[in-house]
């Protein structure tokens, strides 16, 4: 079984946001494999289905960003998985231009707050894509930034990678972690 968590703010009022990117990965990919995301289990929403062949568990945490390993540590400790071998994280990068990609097996959090909290929860070993939505600049709050929309031309951006990391988790899902990362992880800036 694999565990595919995005990252990301409950509620109508967060929607579409940088800090959301992380959900609308798990909304496409449900909408791919046509997994009902139906189950309110361990403070997340959740669908099981198959994912290229593997039983797959998606997950949208709904106990807000900074506490995401509350949730993702109590799916892993409810169906009796580790983080290393079953779990993939999907979330938003400010420090990648919009609609980049890149994926890793594991590492640190890189100031990301819900990282922060999965990796003090279940450790850093956990296999990750992360999606930029662009830098913070002109000195605007950071908080502001991730909770903000996209401009037109970065949503179409980050659409695209929305579609890429569909394809790259479902790699992943079949153990193609590094099939995954040859095809769609870019260069920090391009």
């Amino acid at each position: 079984m694999y565990v595919i968590a995005g990252l990301g703010n409950p509620g109508k009022k967060y929607e579409n946001t940088r800090h959301n990117v992380g959900f609308d990965v798990i909304d496409a990919l449900a909408y791919k494999y046509h997994v009902s995301m139906n189950v309110k289990k361990c403070r997340a929403i959740c669908g099981m289905g198959m994912i290229e062949g593997v039983k797959t568990i998606l997950a949208k945490p709904q106990t807000f960003m900074n506490l995401s390993g509350e949730s993702i540590g109590a799916i892993l400790d409810f169906y009796k998985l580790n983080a290393a071998d079953s779990l993939l994280v999907i979330y938003d990068d400010i420090s990648l231009s919009p609609g980049c990609v890149r994926i890793r097996r594991k590492g640190s959090a890189g100031g990301h707050n819900g990282i922060k909290s999965i990796i003090a929860r279940c450790g850093s070993d956990f296999s990750r894509i992360k999606i930029g939505v662009g830098e913070n600049e002109g000195g605007r709050d950071l908080a502001a930034h991730v909770l903000g929309r996209l401009s037109k031309a970065d949503r179409k951006c980050v659409d695209e990678a929305i579609e890429k990391a569909v394809l790259a988790a479902g790699y992943m899902a079949n153990g193609e972690t590094d099939r995954a990362m040859n095809a769609f992880n870019v260069k920090k800036r391009e």
